[in-house]
């Protein structure tokens, strides 16, 4: 039987993201783990959100878990530009409740921090890269919707979000909900659901990009009137630049965004396995104090969804 990760007692908060987003071009990964540890001032071995590796962890033979248990290796998918969900920090290695959900997985295989393989994955290659190999799951700000199950799996959701605006302080436009942005120029990421609905739905001119920290300078300097992505990933672009920008009526959301795990289509075990662990880490508090640790540095610590067991 596998083990279950604890977050340990009396490990410090710690710093989740960094000042200035970063990061190589997408497909790009982090520098090697093995050379730092996976945070500035932590011990070696020392986990960096505090969770207990399984020690020989048990599974079926030719599940994909007793692979990834035996390689000790794994490949996950992530942002590196997103703050309190995803962005690299000082030593290389991307921060964020994303980042901390992902290691859950891979502590329960009995993965240590320093041996997961951190990927760059933007919204327009995640479903391409976990069909073709370059990733072993995908833990990046994903919705879960119908046309991505068409290609992938999900397990989860681990986190509900909501699609929201962030506008310049002030909101010199005047914006109040989305209606408002019809006609107008707005930027979004490529391949993303907010940057399809508010286009399909609302009638906005979206100006896209590959990532949602490219949509700064062009809010910044009056090229688009709004950015428009879920609200938490809004909330830490606010948190970073303060002063700069603001939500639109305090992120006030107008969608329901569920947020799975991308793995490879077909792996139903893979899937009820990784539900499980959301599932005992939701009930004994492993996930409130991820939450805590990363993006709860700046929102409340919400109702956690429970897994759809599709």
């Amino acid at each position: 039987m596998r083990s279950k990760s604890k977050v340990t007692l009396g490990v410090a908060a710690l710093a989740v993201f960094a000042l200035t987003a970063c990061g190589g071009p997408a497909g790009t990964t982090s520098s090697d783990p093995a050379d730092e540890p996976a945070e500035p001032g932590a011990a070696s071995g020392e986990h960096p959100y505090g969770l207990e590796v399984a020690e020989s962890p048990e599974f079926e033979a030719g599940t994909t878990m007793a692979e990834f248990a035996e390689a000790g290796a794994i490949t996950i998918g992530t942002k590196f530009d997103q703050p309190l969900f995803g962005l690299v920090g000082p030593d290389g290695n991307p921060e964020g409740f994303d980042v901390a959900v992902g290691s859950l997985i891979a502590a329960e295989l009995g993965i240590p921090f320093e041996n997961i393989d951190w990927e760059e994955t933007v919204s327009a290659n995640r479903e391409t890269f976990i069909e073709n190999g370059n990733v072993d799951m995908v833990v990046a700000t994903y919705t879960i919707n119908d046309a991505r199950k068409e290609k992938i799996d999900f397990a989860g959701p681990y986190y509900e979000a909501g699609q929201a605006l962030m506008v310049q302080a002030g909101n010199p436009e005047g914006i109040t909900g989305p209606e408002d942005v019809a006609g107008l120029a707005v930027c979004s990421v490529e391949g993303s659901t907010p940057a399809g609905r508010i286009v399909d739905e609302y009638g906005a001119q979206l100006q896209a990009t590959d990532t949602y920290s490219n949509c700064l300078d062009p809010l910044r300097n009056g090229q688009v009137v709004a950015v428009t992505t879920d609200n938490v990933i809004l909330a830490g672009f606010v948190d970073q630049n303060p002063g700069e920008f603001e939500l639109v009526n305090d992120g006030e959301t107008f969608t329901s965004e569920p947020y799975g795990i991308g793995i490879t289509k077909g792996d139903d075990a893979f899937r009820a396995w990784i539900n499980d662990v959301l599932e005992e880490a939701v009930a004994d508090g492993t996930m409130a104090s991820l939450w805590e640790q990363t993006a709860g540095t700046v929102l409340p610590t919400p109702e956690f969804p429970a897994p759809d067991r599709y």
